[in-house]
C-alpha cells in the first residue's frame, strides 16, 4: 500500500506526510500534517523520520513548532 493510499494513524482521516521511522508503537507510523504538529507542540516530536510527499514539511513544523532541539533524522528511502 502507497503512502497516498494511506491515512493517518491517529485520526485516521489525514493524508500522512511524515512516517515515524523508529515508532514506540507500530500501529503509529503515518501521520497527517495536524496530528503531526500536535505531536511536536506536546513535547513528543519524531526524531527519526522520512518525509512522505518530498517536501519538508515536518521539517519545516519542526522549525515552527519545536523549541529544544534535540538531534533529528531524516531518512531517506
Amino acid at each position: 500500500m502507497g503512502a497516498h493510499s494511506r491515512k493517518c494513524d491517529w485520526c485516521g482521516s489525514g493524508t500522512p506526510v511524515v512516517r515515524d521511522m523508529e515508532p514506540v508503537n507500530p500501529e503509529f507510523q503515518f501521520w497527517c500534517e495536524d496530528c503531526a504538529r500536535a505531536l511536536i507542540i506536546k513535547g513528543d516530536p519524531i526524531e527519526t523520520y522520512r518525509e512522505l510527499d518530498g517536501e519538508p514539511i515536518y521539517g519545516r513544523l519542526l522549525d515552527e513548532h519545536c523549541t529544544l532541539k534535540r538531534f533529528y533524522s531524516f531518512v531517506t528511502a
